[in-house]
Parts: C-alpha cells; structure tokens; sequence
C-alpha cells in the first residue's frame, strides 16, 4: 500500500542521480554546433577545420586540437578554429580552458552565436544553471528558435526541475525545426522526469524509428518503458547497446523507482501499446505508438536536424569528463 506520493521534483532528483551513470554506461554521441560561422578562407585552412571536426567527433581529441591549433597558427582569426579548439577543452572535461577560450571567440565575433551557446554549455556542465539560462535566452534573442540553444536551454530548466517551462521550450522550437532530433529527445525525457513516461515514450518513439537513431533516444526509451512497467520492452531495447549486466542494473533501477514511487503499477501496460512493437537487438526498436497523446502532442520525425549535448550525458557529476 502506498502511503507517500512524493513531488515531482523528489522523483526528478531520483532519475537525474542515476542517469548519469546510464550515459556514461554507453551514451556517447557527437558534440558539435549547429551553427558554426561561415569560413571565407582557404581551402587548405578549410581542410583542416574540417578534418579537426571529423576528428572531434570521433574522439580524436589530440589530433583534433592540432589541426585547430595549426590553423590558428595561419589564421589567428579563424572562429571556427577558435571553437573546435574550445569544444576540445570541453570534450576533455577543461571547463576552464573551454570557457576562456569560448570567451575570446565571444570578443573576436559578438555577434556570432556559436562562441554564446559555448559559454551556456559549460556553465550548465559547471551547474551554473541560472548563468547558462540567461545566456540561452540572449541567443534566442538573436536567433529565435535555434534548436541548440533550446535544446541547451531547455535542459537548464529540466535540471533545476522546472520541466513544463523546459518543455514549452522544446515544443517551440519543435514548430520552426520539426526534425530536430536533439530537441526531440530532450522533449521525451523531460516528460519521464516529469512523470509523464506514457506521453514520453509516444515522442521518443518518432526518434527512435529512425534507421540512424542515437543511443540516447533508445535509452530513454527504456527509462520510459521502465516506469510504465514495461519491462520486457525496456530489456530489448537496452541490449541493443549494452552488455547483458548493464541491462541488468538499469532494469534493476527502474524496478526502484516503481516501488518508492508508485506512480505507474509495476505490471501496467500502455493501452496502445504491444510488447511485439519493441523488435529484436537487429531490429528497430519500435512501431507503434505507446498511448494516445491527449494534448500538446508534436508532429512526427522525418529526419533529425543540429546536433547538442544530449540531456542524459549532462546529468553526469558536474566535474566528470565526457566518455
């Protein structure tokens, strides 16, 4: 018998104490900006920002910065080289170094918003939440609607437990850019932090139809699926990615949250739902909807727009480095 119900924020607090650890377990995804400036120089100097970036992406870090770095060397105003070399220091978990770097970028081109959204991003890695917030809306000043800064600025609020303004934010940017994967799955989680897993899982669901689905989109999936009581579907999911007893603890965490929490019954099913829906590990993961969306329902995903710092991996200890 159930004889607490406790506030949203209380299980919020649960999810984001253990996400982290769920996005270090295996979430790893690109890190770039959305908006990088437009680059007038040459083309050798292009070939090597653009070789940098390839190598950021794919965890290069130290080649990464050598090529940015060489390109400074050449053309000490290059912003885009500024950044690279700011997103390396980032990526290497240097918050200070990012954000000095970042700020002389910010000084070099005001008016570019790239060198902004790096300031933002660190000061939320720092849990600076209300800093990164007002920066965030100084972008949208510039740029209304910028899918990475809404996605970084709904996730602010989302870590300071204010998830129906995070969620406003999202489905904002959601009507300008209705293929932004990133605003799209930050959107699903906030709902799961909110509990609202049902409505959740429908929005994730869009995402990870796609053939090229990240594995965050998955994961919070799962989470989703673990809340409702949805287990199975939860553990098929999962081991699409993750080792038979990383599966096992996540499993085992939203079993926990069932039982302290009590907001769905353990052995509950979505009403639309099937547990045949979640394919196999060689399959995509699902294909029919979770349950009806009453309201503020979005308009499904055809493809997937800028890239942002997933929800999931900033919910890491402040001080840990990106995997």
């Amino acid at each position: 018998m159930r004889t607490h119900v406790p506030t949203r924020n209380k299980l919020a607090a649960a999810l984001l104490s253990c996400l982290g650890l769920m996005a270090l377990a295996g979430c790893a995804g690109p890190d770039d900006f959305s908006s990088r400036p437009v680059n007038s120089s040459s083309a050798s100097e292009n070939g090597d920002v653009h070789l940098g970036e390839s190598a950021l992406n794919s965890g290069s870090l130290q080649m990464a910065a050598s090529l940015f770095e060489k390109t400074l060397q050449t053309n000490p105003d290059s912003l885009e080289a500024m950044l690279g070399l700011g997103d390396v220091a980032y990526r290497s978990g240097d918050m200070e170094r990012a954000r000095l770097i970042y700020l002389q970028a910010e000084k070099r081109a005001p008016k570019e918003i790239g060198p902004k959204i790096g300031l933002a991003r660190v000061e939320v890695r720092k849990r600076h939440l209300d800093e990164a917030i007002a920066i965030y809306r100084k972008v949208l000043v510039i740029q209304p609607d910028d899918p990475t800064a809404s996605a970084g600025m709904g996730t602010a609020l989302d870590l300071q437990g204010h998830h129906a303004e995070a969620q406003a934010v999202y489905r904002q940017a959601l009507l300008a850019h209705p293929d932004s994967q990133s605003v799209r799955i930050d959107l699903g989680l906030s709902l799961v932090l909110s509990r609202n897993a049902r409505e959740g899982a429908n929005v994730l669901i869009d995402v990870v139809n796609l053939p090229d689905a990240p594995a965050e989109a998955r994961y919070d999936l799962a989470l989703a699926f673990g809340v409702i009581g949805n287990t199975e579907a939860a553990k098929r999911i999962l081991s699409r990615d993750l080792p038979a007893a990383n599966v096992e603890d996540n499993l085992r965490f939203y079993a926990a949250l069932r039982k302290t929490y009590g907001e769905y019954p353990a052995a509950a099913q979505p009403a639309n739902s099937t547990v045949a829906a979640v394919a196999p590990v060689a399959e995509p993961a699902v294909t029919a909807p979770v349950a009806p969306v009453t309201n503020g329902a979005v308009t499904p995903l055809a493809g997937f727009g800028g890239q942002h710092l997933p929800l999931t991996q900033l919910l890491a200890p402040p001080n840990a480095g990106l995997q």
